[in-house]
């Protein structure tokens, strides 16, 4: 083995992160692989490499027998104790079997098999790397496009990002960078397959994450997130300190921390409002921005009526039952929402224990348009 051949694994192990050891074992694997293919010979062999002078020896190795079926892999006791009297039945004789011209087949079919044992090598690391980072966001350079996927430059590998895991507002073009939720890693023949998606509600808990310091240190926590990416997005906050607004948090000085996750979605509105183990008062704060007047709840049916006034039913119902969706979906609760008028004439409302609960209601800063009241 050549010193050249030494001084590529220095090289590889500094400069691709690849063990030495990974290589040693490579290069091994291919000096067998290249003996027993060239010199037809099927026995168990060792491959001694002098790391030092870059010399490599080939030890066939036989199991000591009292009688002998294959000599390839097999030596009678007589034969191994004439080399060693040391030697007894079921132990192993190693003797040198290097060829004359071994050396230059070897390399080739090293060359070979280390390119290969680098490439999977580096598919692990890859691997290593990327599978900590499910459930992550990372930014990424769009490369090109399909009918199926866009595919995502995210540094030392492409990510797909499928048809349905698009923006249904945003259109993509090469060299454009987005913010990308990873979905999935998988490990397959050909390397490392990331999936991710511009769409997941994780995507929206992630980016507030890194506008607001108080979701990340902790102090505030994001406890539900409702999304039709694109369009329009729920999220409950909370926090255990008493002197934090976990919504005024959120929103920023200015409305400047939300608008920046605003920018990123292309526009997507997003409530933000404040969670409560109490369903009257979380049901009535996910309803933002319409006020409500009451909150009656089925708790065997994880159901609840909500009573607003006639000119805020539109907007608790929002364009196409969006408001209401969401907010159902924020909760974990079923929302019927009727107006105050239908509630008075069904006798539901007022009731002596109804909660007024406008004093209670968070809403953003954020001003939407009237096209939300239709």
């Amino acid at each position: 083995m050549s010193s050249e051949l030494l001084d590529a694994l220095t090289i590889l192990e500094r400069e691709k992160g690849i063990s030495r050891d990974i290589l040693i074992d490579a290069i091994e694997a291919a000096l067998v692989s290249a003996y027993r293919r060239n010199f037809n010979q099927a026995q168990n062999v060792r491959i001694d490499l002098n790391l030092q002078n870059g010399s490599m020896r080939v030890f066939a190795r036989k199991e000591v027998v009292d009688e002998v079926f294959d000599p390839r892999l097999e030596i009678s006791i007589a034969d191994a104790q004439h080399i060693n009297p040391n030697y007894q039945v079921e132990d192993v004789v190693e003797m040198e079997v290097t060829p004359k011209d071994f050396g230059r087949i070897a390399a080739q079919t090293a060359k070979q098999v280390v390119t290969q044992r680098v490439r999977e090598a580096e598919r692990g690391i890859i691997y290593s790397e990327f599978i900590d980072r499910e459930e992550d966001i990372m930014t990424g350079i769009v490369q090109r496009l399909d009918s199926k996927f866009i595919y995502v430059s995210l540094g030392k590998i492409e990510a797909l990002l499928p048809l349905n895991e698009q923006m249904p507002n945003e259109r993509y073009k090469p060299h454009d960078r987005i913010k990308v939720f990873i979905t999935k890693v998988e490990k397959t023949t050909k390397g490392p397959q990331i999936f991710v998606s511009r769409t997941h509600p994780g995507l929206l808990k992630r980016l507030f994450e890194i506008e607001v310091p108080e979701i990340y240190d902790g102090t505030v926590e994001i406890k539900s997130v409702a999304r039709e990416a694109g369009d329009r997005s729920k999220i409950s906050v909370h926090s255990d300190n008493p002197e934090v607004d976990p919504v005024g948090s959120c929103v920023g000085p200015k409305g400047t921390r939300v608008q920046a996750v605003v920018n990123e979605l292309k526009g997507e509105k997003i409530d933000i409002v404040k969670w409560s183990d109490d369903p009257v008062v979380f049901v009535a704060n996910s309803l933002s921005p319409s006020k409500v007047l009451d909150v009656m709840v089925n708790e065997n049916e994880k159901a609840t009526t909500v009573v607003v006034p006639d000119y805020q039913l539109s907007l608790a119902i929002g364009k196409r039952g969006q408001n209401a969706r969401l907010a159902a979906k924020l909760t974990g609760w079923k929302i019927d929402i009727k107006a105050e008028t239908e509630a008075r004439e069904l006798g539901i409302y007022p009731r002596e224990e109804t909660i007024r609960l406008f004093d209670d209601q968070v809403e953003t800063d954020f001003d939407y348009e009237d096209d939300d009241l239709d």
